[in-house]
């Protein structure tokens, strides 16, 4: 279309319905309900009849966007084939009924219908009667879509309003989909099947001490799937163990978005969430004692493995050391045509490469075929380790897993006193009533009794002697330990294995393999060498 041709009809008095164009149409609806479904429809007969009724105008068939929300363009797959078919020079003219249905983003309407313009097609908004075509229509169409846009935000404002009032209330909000449970009226119903491979989940995590690794491939390998109907994996294990609901608690209020015009979702901190035992909306699949046992073993290994230690992440590390600079050795993955390996390298090596230090890489695969060896050397002692193993966790739960049992049950008590505090401001300011204030504070002083009592327990453990029955249970777990020993959850490796140094020697590299206390005849001599050739690559035990 000439639009310079067009402006000069206008500008003499003719109509848009008189003059000959391409003419299609765009039709969009928020939300996938029947009402709306129904009104898209409308929509589409409508234009359709519109341009074919007129003689002069040809008919081309519209692009319709269904349920998809006009904040952002980038969804809208329909708009976008338009705009691509506008760039091919399909059409001349789009009409739609509003600005509100063609953008709700200000400069998303500006910069699309200029775009449109510059490609010689024109957009007109029936209902708001403004005709891109025409020179003066800029300043109507930035006012329209300026109050389009207030409108989204004050929608935003009114749903965020909503949530928060659910959440007072104790609406349970968030996905339909909780693994154990379907949601009813707010509410949470227990399905039962679900529920008993929860259950599982938690007892083989917290008492059978599994790696969250090592229960996905077990339910793999037992055929089970996730609520997405894929195979379990360790983001699906660790989101389980991880939510208060299936201890029964509700849990409210975990993110925020930033800003309604942006798609960016703020994870607040657990002190920042609204947490509280909601029995009779959140039914409980474990029992709580259960859910703190599976989070106290989350947060001692996480501390151990990730909480800003990577030196014990991944089972070898910390464990291989560089002769040459007495540094440790690094892991990394290296990228091959063939897929990708697991190499470790001197720290210094890692900075500097070879001016750093000259000492070999180490594949992952090889550092697994030593200790595959030496624990086939050791399982014959199967007792003599699994009396080794259950000694040193005695030793531990005797004062080390106490204390930091006690010491996480006083940071709960602290957590739950200052959720109380916030209760009572919020019953102050008027935001909850006085029946919702009386059932929550009831809630929280029924835990900080729990939490009390179970600080009593611990006070006298060792009077009792009831520590005295976690060797047993050690033992009873050291066979799933001796399976899954490559599982960084498992902690055997860091058990047995307590260095390898690697030294230069005549005939290539030499890697001498250290054992923890207790497991080797002579602690300060290497239990097993084995020399590592570079060119060409080999990996033998020395004698």
């Amino acid at each position: 279309m000439d639009l310079y041709a067009v402006r000069n009809e206008l500008a003499a008095g003719r109509s848009l319905f008189e003059l000959p164009l391409r003419v299609t149409y765009y039709a969009r609806v928020s939300t996938d309900s029947c009402e709306q479904l129904h009104s898209l429809q409308a929509q589409s007969s409508y234009f359709s009849g519109l341009i074919n009724d007129n003689p002069r105008w040809q008919y081309l068939p519209g692009y319709i966007d269904e349920g998809i929300s006009g904040t952002a363009v980038k969804k809208r797959l329909s708009f976008l084939q338009m705009m691509e078919d506008a760039r091919a020079g399909l059409f001349d003219l789009i009409v739609t009924k509003e600005v509100s249905r063609f953008a709700r983003n200000t400069l998303d309407s500006i910069r699309y219908t200029q775009e449109l313009l510059s490609l010689g097609v024109g957009v007109f908004f029936q209902s708001d009667n403004i005709n891109t075509l025409l020179p003066d229509s800029e300043l109507r169409l930035t006012i329209m879509a300026s109050v389009a846009q207030d409108e989204v935000r004050k929608t935003s404002e009114r749903v965020r309003f909503g949530f928060r009032r659910a959440i007072e209330n104790g609406v349970v909000l968030g996905s339909d989909r909780i693994w154990g449970y379907r949601k009813d009226n707010g509410k949470l119903v227990v399905v039962e099947e679900e529920a008993r491979l929860v259950r599982r989940i938690f007892e083989l995590y917290a008492c059978e001490r599994m790696g969250m690794r090592s229960i996905a491939r077990k339910l793999n390998e037992e055929g089970k799937l996730n609520s997405n109907g894929r195979p379990f994996g360790y983001s699906t294990i660790a989101g389980i163990l991880e939510n208060p609901k299936y201890k029964g608690f509700y849990c409210g209020n975990k993110t925020h978005k930033l800003d309604y015009k942006l798609d960016k979702v703020k994870t607040l901190p657990p002190e920042d969430w609204v947490l509280y035992p909601a029995e009779e909306k959140v039914p409980p699949i474990v029992s709580p004692e259960l859910w703190e046992k599976a989070a106290q073993l989350r947060r001692s290994r996480s501390r151990k493995y990730s909480g800003g230690n990577t030196t014990n992440r991944y089972p070898f590390s910390g464990k291989l050391i560089c002769g040459c600079h007495q540094q440790p050795y690094y892991r990394c993955v290296y990228k091959y045509a063939s897929g990708n390996k697991e190499v470790w390298q001197c720290r210094l090596y890692a900075q500097q490469g070879k001016a750093g230090c000259q000492g070999p890489v180490i594949y992952g695969s090889e550092l697994l075929k030593i200790t595959g060896q030496l624990l086939s050397e050791l399982l014959p002692r199967r007792q003599e380790l699994t009396e080794h193993l259950a000694d040193i966790c005695s030793r531990a739960s005797d004062c080390g897993q106490i204390m930091a049992r006690k010491s996480g049950l006083l940071r709960e008590q602290e957590e739950w006193s200052k959720r109380q505090d916030r209760l009572l401001d919020l019953h102050i300011a008027g935001r909850i009533g006085d029946e919702e204030f009386v059932r929550r504070n009831n809630g929280f002083n029924e835990r900080l009794e729990q939490i009390g009592q179970q600080l009593a327990a611990l006070s006298c453990t060792r009077e009792d002697g009831s520590a005295d029955l976690i060797p047993d249970k050690i033992r009873k777990a050291i066979p799933a330990e001796l399976t899954d020993w490559h599982d960084p959850g498992s902690g055997l490796i860091d058990a047995l294995l307590r260095e390898i140094r690697v030294d230069k020697c005549s005939q290539g590299w030499q890697l001498a393999v250290y054992l923890q206390e207790g497991l080797a005849a002579e602690e300060e001599m290497p239990y097993a060498r084995y020399l590592l050739q570079t060119s060409p690559r080999c990996l033998r035990r020395l004698a």
